[in-house]
């Protein structure tokens, strides 16, 4: 019996580049359609069904941020974002809703496929890597509660909205107080792949969790200058 093909949505309102991801991916057995605007791709979405969006952030009409929100508010699918302006802003504002990676046009057609499939494998085997068994997707310190299994955070009596990647770090930190994990081990770990370069993802990622949950008296999420993170708890007499 046949395996079904992984579906994936490209969506760039440039021709030559969809076309030439398109045959990237079909190379390497992937399903593909191809949107060249915002509401195409939305529409596409839904009676597609992919099981990756790659969203070009300058569409015509709705733009990617636009589509990446709208997709996020009903769907937990991996949103690879694809910038030709490199511009922090445009890093920041979409991972803070919710893509799972972004890439830099132009890229390496390796570099693409190989995000892909990292992007793919992380998304589908979460609970095997994040967590040992079905009782430890929830963690809990005073005033916080992480819960993997239904994604949600409660923080001091209320639930906080956290898009996933925010929530599986947070998790991850917190499920290994006092623990130190570099910037690298933190990509390897919840984006799923070594990520050469830029570590700014995960320094994005921690800001916003910094934003909406706030150091507390029996525990922080620390900075380790020049190495990376770690969830520092402290004993309560």
């Amino acid at each position: 019996m046949a395996v079904a093909k992984q579906k994936i949505l490209i969506v760039d309102d440039d021709g030559n580049i969809a076309d030439l991801i398109e045959l990237y991916l079909t190379k390497e057995f992937y399903d593909t359609r191809i949107a060249q605007d915002g509401e195409t791709a939305l529409r596409l979405f839904e009676s597609y069904a992919p099981d990756l969006v790659l969203l070009d952030l300058m569409l015509p009409g709705v733009d990617g941020y636009e589509v990446c929100r709208r997709i996020r508010a009903n769907s937990r699918t991996p949103i690879i974002m694809l910038s030709a302006k490199g511009e922090v802003f445009d890093k920041v504002l979409g991972l803070e809703l919710g893509a799972d990676d972004y890439m830099e046009k132009p890229f390496d057609s390796r570099e693409l496929v190989a995000r892909v499939k990292a992007v793919l494998r992380r998304y589908h085997s979460q609970p095997e890597v994040l967590t040992e068994t079905d009782h430890d997707k929830i963690v809990s310190y005073p005033d916080l509660t992480i819960n993997l299994t239904n994604y949600s955070v409660n923080y001091a009596g209320k639930n906080i909205d956290m898009p996933p990647k925010e929530l599986e770090l947070l998790y991850f930190l917190a499920a290994s107080p006092n623990r130190v994990f570099t910037r690298e081990q933190l990509l390897d770990q919840i984006w799923g792949y070594e990520y050469i370069g830029d570590t700014r993802t995960v320094d994005v990622h921690i800001k916003r969790i910094r934003e909406k949950i706030h150091d507390h008296a029996a525990w922080k999420i620390a900075t380790i200058w020049g190495i990376g993170y770690k969830f520092e708890t402290v004993e309560q007499n």
